[in-house]
């Protein structure tokens, strides 16, 4: 199974994770999965805002910046420049709350600065021009010009392949509170992924939706990246399926019906994430669903990739027979997490190896437990159709007799299952 195989590592190498080992985690009931930017989410998002950290450029002339140094100025100028006559939009912030300033961010190792010492390298040519990411130069949404030195750094919420992960918060006002993730340009580069990350944070950054995870803002050096992420504050959706072992049907049904939405949002953005999973989804600070992770996602205006990706549970037939795929993998995506969420493991999981696994996924060999309601079973049903077009539309999702029943306020992460 080379494929599996190449998969597995180019998902691990994208992965930011505090935990290096499956040990330092609680198993699940009935299997183990590898996570996905673990701990990146545990704080707060009540401070976010629709665009927090708009260009200064578009009300004013702009004033003379802050230099970076030669190296990372050079390759932002060859970069387009905002358009100074069609300027973005500035959207109201929040009302300042005294109190975010007060909030304790944690100790700061100078993990950062250490590590920097030590790894990574300048990159040149092409490569360099392709990872000069900065958000001020956006030719879509601008925002100020972001340094290391305009935030206060606090604890660390994990490391992994391409570099670390801290707890931040600006020092302007009003002091948002954001996860700022490292990524080193030369190990990128090695690992021959560079398109991928690019790709990865242009389609993040022009995402707006209460569920998907926000992108802020993003900026270099001379050897690292910064992307300004939001916090999803009561964590990931994955530990909570883990506590639990299972959901309630009716804090299933509220997330398939965020998910839904997200997805459809996706979509209409001719977005198709294809790695849909539980250790992707995070929870906001009103237990709200996020879809995070765009590491496998993919712009395709024309709707059709061949690429194997994603994770062998959550993939549809149509994937791993190799044919073409469109947007509906993500139909089929929703239906094993339905699946999961009420069952607590995935459809089609066989333990006996990935060889079995991809037979029952080809021949949708599925059998659901009696314990799963009449109405759930339905639409679980409806969307893993080995047949693509015959899935249920994300539309009549939203309108199903399961997910109407339960529509109401986000359940508590603490709710119980």
């Amino acid at each position: 199974m080379a494929n599996i195989g190449a998969v597995t590592r180019q998902i691990a190498a994208l992965e930011i994770s505090s935990k290096q080992n499956g040990a330092s985690k609680p198993a699940r009931p009935t299997h183990q999965k590898h996570t996905s930017q673990t701990s990146v989410s545990k704080l707060l998002t009540k401070f976010a805002a629709p665009n927090p950290f708009p260009d200064p450029k578009a009300k004013a002339p702009a004033k003379p910046h802050h230099v970076k140094g030669s190296s990372s100025t050079s390759s932002v100028s060859k970069l387009p420049t905002a358009n100074a006559k069609a300027p973005a939009a500035r959207t109201p912030s929040p009302p300042k709350n005294d109190a975010q300033g007060d909030i304790d961010i944690g100790h700061y190792d100078g993990g950062f600065e250490i590590e920097n010492e030590k790894r990574g390298e300048a990159v040149h040519g092409e490569a360099a021009e392709q990872l000069a990411l900065d958000s001020s130069v956006s030719r879509t949404r601008p925002t100020r010009e972001w340094h290391l030195t305009d935030f206060d750094i606090g604890r660390p919420l994990g490391k992994g392949k391409f570099g670390r992960v801290y707890m931040i918060r600006t020092k302007v006002e009003p002091k948002y509170i954001l996860a700022l993730k490292c990524l080193y340009k030369s190990e990128i580069v090695q690992s021959r992924v560079e398109k991928q990350i690019r790709r990865e944070i242009e389609i993040q950054q022009n995402l707006r939706h209460p569920h998907v995870l926000r992108l802020y803002g993003y900026f270099h050096d001379e050897k690292r990246i910064f992307l300004m992420i939001e916090f999803a504050g009561k964590g990931e959706l994955y530990k909570q399926l883990t506590k639990n072992g299972c959901f309630t049907e009716r804090r299933s049904a509220i997330y398939i019906d965020q998910m839904a939405d997200a997805l459809s949002y996706l979509h209409s953005k001719h977005v198709i994430h294809r790695d849909i999973k539980p250790e992707n989804l995070l929870l906001g600070i009103n237990g709200e669903l996020k879809i995070g992770d765009f590491g496998w996602s993919v712009h395709a205006p024309g709707n059709r990739r061949t690429t194997l990706c994603g994770t062998l549970d959550y993939l549809p037939p149509e994937m791993v027979e190799g044919r073409d795929h469109n947007e509906k993998v993500d139909y089929w995506a929703l239906g094993v997490l339905t699946y999961e969420f009420i069952v607590g493991s995935p459809p089609f999981e066989d333990l006996t190896g990935y060889n079995a696994t991809y037979k029952r996924i080809a021949k949708v060999d599925l059998k659901v437990p009696p314990k799963v309601s009449a109405d759930a079973r339905d639409l679980i049903i409806k969307l893993l159709q080995y047949d693509p077009e015959k899935r249920l539309p994300l539309a009549d999702v939203r309108r199903h007799p399961w997910v109407v029943r339960y529509r109401t306020k986000a359940p508590s992460a603490g709710e119980g299952s």
